[in-house]
């Protein structure tokens, strides 16, 4: 029997394509996990692209239900990944969307030669935290623009394993 996840397809995509643009407008209200609060500050869609960064969109035959991206942490360049802007549609979730668009990011992130990937988020969301704690994911040091918040979190993975 096959899986529901096995279904779904991972398509790297330009973070500003129209389908990217277009699912995350749609799930800025049912997030698994997103970059801090609500997604509207401007990105440089170079950001995601390779080789300093990825963006992919998850599908479900023909619908778009998933996205997330990495991109070149600025405070470590070339070592460390930074997840950025990664949603997974309410209807998906029970599907593994999630945990496959993670192992995309972080597969990809190893094979450019990242030594770990970090995720920070202003938001205290236990379903994300989670599925990341499942996946390997340990607390580090506070970082960034929620450095100071409580209950943020900060995250970190060594991807040389």
């Amino acid at each position: 029997m096959t899986s529901a996840a096995t279904r779904v397809a991972l398509r790297p995509t330009a973070y500003d394509s129209p389908e990217a643009t277009t699912l995350i407008s749609a799930l800025q209200g049912e997030y698994l996990v997103r970059y801090g609060g609500h997604d509207e500050t401007p990105v440089d869609p170079a950001e995601f692209s390779p080789p300093s960064g990825r963006f992919l969109v998850a599908w479900l035959g023909d619908a778009p239900v998933g996205c997330g991206g990495w991109r070149d942490d600025q405070a470590d360049p070339g070592r460390t990944a930074e997840i950025k802007r990664m949603f997974v549609a309410v209807t998906a979730r029970r599907r593994g969307v999630a945990r496959l668009i993670l192992a995309e990011l972080e597969q990809t992130a190893a094979a450019a030669g990242y030594a770990r990937m970090i995720l920070e988020s202003g938001d205290q969301q236990p379903e994300a935290t989670a599925l990341y704690r499942a996946a390997g994911y340990r607390p580090t040091t506070p970082f960034g623009l929620y450095a100071d918040e409580d209950g943020s979190i900060h995250l970190e993975k060594d991807l040389r394993h």
